[in-house]
């Protein structure tokens, strides 16, 4: 009796498309006290598929841009191909992050999902072979400009106002992470940051609006090797692949 009260329940909060939301059903489990893999069987046995994974793996949500110290936790999480499972991101959302957090960061950094615990898909394989890239940008002397490190280093200062949280985050010591930023600047030739001493809201440690560009223009140049890459990677390796 009380499955088909679920089932009830569950048709009622379809959504436009004739679909249970991801988040839905893990309040419709919480509220039958079941758990959500007994949730995700029986919208499977009442052919009621599944919309909106709150991962990201599918759907319409909203994303936001992926943060970097979201990254730092996921990572550990990490199997071999870069893959989370379902129930270790949303312990993560759960303990540390919004859900909104995680599947922007896990959707900026192409990192898959496996095991859904509604059972939407026990994993996603990725082709069998892959190209990599790695961007940096060196001067005449040989000394690292701009690449990664130098990126996240930028986009940590403009998420946390502090150069001192940044080199905390990215588990480095204050003075290498301020040798970096001399050398971007040294090198450029321009301000990059700006500090301001104090506890009003326009203290801490922000970007100019040239390191804003140099991060983007880094960002593009990065993008678009990455696609001729994979462009070529395709003509030259998997020609012979349906």
């Amino acid at each position: 009796m009380k499955n088909k009260e679920i089932i009830a329940y569950m048709k009622e909060l379809l959504n436009s498309n004739e679909k249970l939301d991801c988040g839905t059903a893990f309040k419709i489990a919480k509220k039958f006290d079941k758990s959500i893999e007994e949730i995700g069987k029986i919208a499977d046995d009442n052919a009621i598929r599944i919309d909106n994974c709150e991962l990201g793996q599918f759907g319409h949500l909203e994303f936001e841009k992926p943060k970097i110290e979201v990254l730092k936790l996921v990572e550990p999480k990490l199997d071999e191909k870069r893959r989370i499972s379902c129930k270790e991101a949303r312990e993560l959302a759960k303990k540390n992050w919004s859900l909104k957090s995680i599947r922007s960061t896990l959707k900026g950094y192409k990192i898959d999902v496996k095991y859904c615990m509604l059972g939407c898909f026990e994993e996603k394989r990725g082709k069998k072979f892959v190209v990599k890239t790695k961007t940096w940008i060196e001067n005449a002397d040989g000394d690292l400009l701009f690449g990664k490190g130098k990126t996240e280093l930028l986009e940590l200062i403009a998420q946390t106002g502090s150069l001192l949280h940044a080199s905390r985050i990215m588990g480095l010591n204050y003075k290498k992470a301020w040798t970096h930023l001399q050398v971007l600047q040294k090198n450029s030739q321009e301000e990059l940051v700006i500090t301001r001493q104090g506890r009003s809201e326009n203290s801490g440690t922000k970007l100019t609006p040239r390191a804003k560009e140099l991060m983007e223009n880094y960002s593009l140049l990065q993008k678009d090797i990455e696609e001729y890459a994979n462009k070529r990677f395709k003509e030259l390796f998997l020609k012979d692949k349906k």
